[in-house]
């Protein structure tokens, strides 16, 4: 057994490079149309797959971020949104392994179809269950709305790309019931279908080890960091800790 320590920073990169040598991700980038919703371990990913096909024009990732939860003090909207969205690259739409800039998933949620793969993080994560949820400030419901739309209606595939620092201890279905309650206020709830993909799928994946959290926290940069115990052959046990030893120094997230 290992012990291996991972920074929030250093897990999102270690998700995205997990995702780029999944099969069906590597799949539909060659032949179908992926969506890669806006957020910051969806950056990661972005930059992980654009390296995989080649793409080199310009990409603001510390600016692919919609609806994120910041600390007080920071400019933010009531609904969590930026207040200078000016930035903002779009969503990334890749078809047939082309980008088509500019594009959200509003434009593109209509022509998807079974076979091709929605990236959607998530603002909760049950463990034990393997679900998700995600916090919604629009009054209309945001991106979840066309994406349900394409996986229930379509067959689309629905990942959710969540850190571990976003696990929590309670049934996520009670807690929309509570928190979407007429009368509260603040932000709505939804738990919504999807393969959940943390960092315990991608050393999986990557390692063929399997980990389990067993101490969290920290400071000076290791805020929401876990702690993980990690099994496996001792070959698989040591590919994982040369993995986790080569994005331990991950930057954290900044808007500059």
């Amino acid at each position: 057994m290992k012990q291996v320590l991972l920074t929030v920073s250093a897990g999102k990169r270690l998700i995205a490079k997990a995702m780029v040598a999944h099969p069906e991700i590597k799949r539909t980038l060659a032949q179908g149309t992926m969506v890669i919703l806006a957020g910051t371990t969806n950056a990661c990913i972005t930059e992980e797959i654009f390296s995989l096909i080649g793409e080199k024009r310009n990409f603001n990732y510390k600016r692919f971020i919609r609806g994120i939860i910041m600390a007080p003090g920071h400019k933010m909207t009531e609904s969590g949104r930026l207040a200078d969205e000016t930035k903002f690259p779009g969503d990334v739409v890749i078809q047939n392994g082309v980008w088509l800039q500019g594009k959200t998933i509003y434009d593109i949620a209509p022509e998807l179809k079974e076979g091709d793969i929605i990236l959607k993080g998530a603002n909760a994560l049950d463990l034990a269950h393997k679900r998700a949820a995600i916090l919604i400030g629009n009054p209309t419901g945001g991106t979840i709305v066309p994406i349900l739309q394409s996986l229930i209606g379509r067959r689309v595939r629905l990942i959710l790309p969540v850190g571990l620092e976003k696990r929590i201890p309670g049934d996520l279905d009670i807690l929309a019931n509570k928190i979407n309650a007429p009368g509260t206020k603040g932000m709505r709830y939804l738990p919504v279908p999807g393969e959940i993909f943390s960092e315990i799928e991608a050393l999986d994946f990557l390692a063929g080890v399997t980990a389990e959290i067993f101490a969290s926290g920290g400071v000076l940069g290791a805020e929401g960091s876990v702690w993980l115990m990690v099994n496996g052959t001792p070959e698989n046990e040591e590919k994982a800790e040369k993995i986790i030893t080569s994005i331990s120094h991950e930057p954290a997230f900044s808007l500059d």
